[in-house]
């Protein structure tokens, strides 16, 4: 998980499609201590409705940023929300991402959690 600041670098060296309006960050857990993470983007943003992260418009499945750690899907919820919080303050690209109308983060069948509205 440290390399979760090059990884979201990376992925907005890319280019991401006009049609995304928000983005979130879903998270995975793939078994024996290890977890992954992508970035979607959707072309909706509903602070109401959490489905909205339903509605990919862009996706980084392609490349997905995976883990090994010993700890609770509550705990790497949790660290994922402050880095990518952190990533918002201060990130390379987080002027990029407050453009964005919200940003989301949760387990991909799980509650999302915004971490940041426009």
């Amino acid at each position: 998980m440290e390399d979760i600041e090059k990884w979201i670098d990376n992925l907005f060296e890319n280019t991401i499609p006009d049609a995304v309006v928000a983005i979130a960050f879903n998270l995975y857990e793939d078994g024996e201590n290890q977890w992954s993470i992508e970035m979607i983007g959707s072309n909706i943003f509903d602070i109401e409705d959490s489905d909205w992260a339903c509605e990919e418009v862009f996706d980084t499945r392609d490349n997905i940023l995976s883990w090994i750690q010993n700890a609770t899907w509550e705990e790497i919820l949790q660290e994922t929300i402050s880095k990518i919080q952190k990533y918002i303050e201060v990130g390379k690209y987080a002027e990029r991402i407050k453009s964005y109308a919200g940003v989301g983060v949760g387990f991909v069948d799980g509650d999302i959690t915004i971490v940041y509205k426009k």
